[in-house]
């Protein structure tokens, strides 16, 4: 079932750069931090939308269909950037070590208790 919407494309677009303005330019939207709110409030809808024709599943056939999804779907991204990102850093960050290990906790999620530690 394609439900493709382009207005909540066009909603997320904006809650995107609301965001980027208010790094760039906070004084031009003191609140644009709440695009971020507001995308994963669309996300979640969006996300939702797509599991409803697998609700009839058993629940392990449930999570691995939708993992799977998301692995396809994001993984490779995730990889090319975080490997285009050291690729630039390695060359200007003085101790390279750090960079390394800090991606690749990211990649696994726990880059926060990484540099914690």
């Amino acid at each position: 079932m394609n439900t493709y919407r382009s207005d909540i494309d066009g909603l997320r677009a904006i809650a995107v750069i609301a965001v980027i303005v208010n790094h760039s330019q906070a004084n031009v939207l003191a609140s644009g931090y709440l695009g971020v709110d507001i995308f994963f409030v669309i996300s979640g809808y969006v996300i939702t939308l797509s599991l409803l024709p697998f609700l009839g599943r058993p629940l392990g056939e449930f999570l691995a269909s939708f993992y799977t999804r998301r692995i396809k779907r994001l993984m490779p991204a995730l990889i090319l950037c975080v490997l285009g990102s050291a690729t630039v850093l390695y060359g200007i960050d003085p101790r390279p070590d750090v960079l390394f290990w800090t991606g690749i906790s990211a990649l696994i999620g726990v880059s926060n208790i990484y540099l914690y530690i």
